[in-house]
């Protein structure tokens, strides 16, 4: 492979992650938690957009479990924010018809 060909491959790889980060921008993933009474709704790219209690958490007596609800539910859309991206870029990275065995670097 020449280095012309490389670079030309390198640069249409930056221009599918820009495009891919916009995508993802654009969607939303919700995250639950404690059956549902905890939602919490983030972008793409991990921005919280969204949080929804249920009404029967709203007391000063639950304040610690609805502290821990909201965190697990950020996690549970966090994490699945992650599995889009990872499956956007293996995406991409099979556009690119890279060698078996090359890694990219993000």
């Amino acid at each position: 492979m020449n280095i012309q060909k490389m670079m030309k491959q390198a640069q249409q790889m930056q221009q599918k992650i820009a495009d891919m980060q916009t995508e993802l921008e654009s969607r939303e993933v919700e995250g639950t938690a404690g059956g549902g009474m905890v939602t919490v709704t983030l972008t793409g790219k991990g921005h919280m957009v969204k949080l929804a209690i249920d009404d029967s958490l709203v007391d000063k007596e639950e304040k610690d479990v609805m502290e821990d609800l909201i965190v697990a539910a950020h996690n549970d859309a966090k994490n699945k924010v992650e599995d889009m991206f990872n499956e956007e870029m293996g995406k991409v990275a099979g556009d690119m018809n890279l060698p078996a065995g090359m890694k990219l670097p993000f």
